[in-house]
Parts: structure tokens; sequence; C-alpha cells
């Protein structure tokens, strides 16, 4: 009997219930609490050739590429879906969601394209033992900033710091990150990356400032304005996910 760490592609598969002609070439892993709505704008995305593998994942065409989407919240949703479909074939990952702000230079509508990930996570160290960061794959950095620039979208891109947990967060943490030369912090990056290098795939971080700690902001002192660059803002990283999964 074999356990998780020892499964092979077709034992993946086969858990999955999907065949290798099936298996995304890219999945985007989106980390958030909205399952629901997430997973209904998805199935729209991903319509053709829709099939749903696991509960909160979607896969489906795009453009003609195989595409990949899942909700997640915190590294051990992430790690599970990057190690199984790593595992299963996928060659990129692509890391959206949220952070919060930890340098003044970031602002609201800034598409942070991540460089790097501090492993603070407490899972990504288990797929790379030894470090304490991750670098995102440079060619996919490449794209997304040369896509950005051509389309005119504000972009930053630096280090994120990623937490275990954002409900413990204090001044003092999130100035020792901000002293690490982080300009953001989120929960499921640096998994992602280091899942997927663990399996010698690609990913790469493309986040939405959702709180501005470093000046205060929470997620509970939402203005309308606020609200109103998020949304720009998420439509255009899912853009940029989209471009960078299918391929163009």
């Amino acid at each position: 009997m074999k356990l998780y760490g020892e499964f092979s592609q077709v034992d993946w598969l086969n858990a999955l219930q999907i065949s290798k002609a099936d298996v995304p070439s890219s999945f985007i892993i989106h980390g958030e609490w909205e399952h629901e709505e997430n997973i209904t704008q998805w199935r729209d995305i991903l319509k053709e050739e829709m099939q749903l593998p696991k509960w909160n994942s979607v896969m489906g065409r795009h453009k003609g590429a195989q595409v990949g989407f899942a909700n997640v919240y915190g590294a051990p949703m992430a790690a599970n879906i990057v190690h199984q479909f790593a595992a299963s074939g996928t060659e990129v990952f692509i890391q959206t969601g949220y952070f919060g702000g930890l340098s003044s230079e970031v602002k609201y509508g800034d598409i942070f394209i991540v460089t790097e990930a501090v492993m603070g996570d407490g899972v990504s160290t288990s797929y790379l033992p030894g470090q304490i960061t991750v670098k995102s794959d440079p060619e996919l950095v490449a794209l997304a900033v040369k896509y950005c620039e051509n389309k005119g979208y504000s972009y930053t891109t630096g280090s994120i710091y990623s937490t275990n947990t954002l409900l413990l967060e204090t001044k003092d943490l999130i100035k020792a990150w901000a002293s690490k030369g982080c300009i953001g912090v989120d929960m499921e990056t640096a998994v992602t990356i280091a899942a997927a290098q663990y399996f010698n795939k690609r990913a790469i971080g493309l986040l939405t400032l959702s709180d501005h700690l470093i000046n205060g902001d929470t997620l509970y002192t939402y203005t309308e304005d606020r609200e109103a660059v998020e949304v720009l803002t998420d439509e255009r990283v899912r853009e940029v996910a989209l471009y960078l999964a299918a391929g163009e």
C-alpha cells in the first residue's frame, strides 16, 4: 500500500479521476474565502469542456489551452491543489488573491508581481527544507511585467512574506516583515511556488492589495473607493493570469 508521498502520476490521475489528456497545462490558485462566488465566476470563464475534479476547483479550455482554477484559503489548501496537479503533469501555477501592504511604495490598484516569497507559512519548508525564501519563475515574471506595461496597468514587483494566519498580525510583526524587504504579506504564495518547484514546475504570484497594513488599514476599514479599485484590480489580475495560463 502506498501513502500520499509515494503516489506516482498514475496514482494521482486515478485519485482525481481524470485522464492524462485532461490535465491542465496551467493552474490558477486563488487565495480567498469567497468560495461560492469565485467558483461560479470561473465555471463561466472555463465553461468550454468544463470538468469539476474537486469540490473547490474547475477545469476547462481557454483560448485553446487546458486551464485549471482552484479557490483556496491558506497554505495547506494551496499545497493540496499544487501537489496533486503538479504530480499529475501541470506545468505552470499562478497564485492570485490578496496581500496586506508593508511598504508605502505600493498603492491600491497596483498588481503585485511577486518575484520572491519568504517562507513563513509553515508548509512551504516541507517542500524545500532548509530554504528561507523561494523565487518566482523569472520568465513568467518578465511576461507579466511586459503585459502590464503594454496594457498600461499599474504594477509593482518585489518580495512577499507568506504567513500562517492573518488574524495574529500586529504592528511589531508587520514592521519586522517590512524590515526584511517585503512589500506585502499573504498566506499562499510561498507554498504555491515551493510545491511547484518540488515537482520541477514553474510558478508566480499576481496579487491585489486588500489592506494597507503599514498605513493602518484593515479588512474592516473598507471604503467604497477602495472596494471599487479592488474590483478593477481583480479584473486585471485575472486577465494577466489567463494570459500566462494560455501561453499566448
